[in-house]
């Protein structure tokens, strides 16, 4: 899975994928970027 990372400009894949539900009960995940190590977020499954 895909996400973009707001530092390197681009869409990067997910290093480190977790499935977790945000305040609204909507589902996404969370990860790592694997080029600078900034946390990067996907809304959806």
């Amino acid at each position: 899975m895909q996400a973009y990372c707001m530092k390197c400009r681009k869409k990067r894949e997910i290093k480190n994928p977790k499935a977790i539900k945000m305040k609204n009960k909507r589902p996404a995940t969370q990860g790592v970027c694997p080029v600078c190590g900034t946390k990067v977020f996907r809304i959806g499954k």
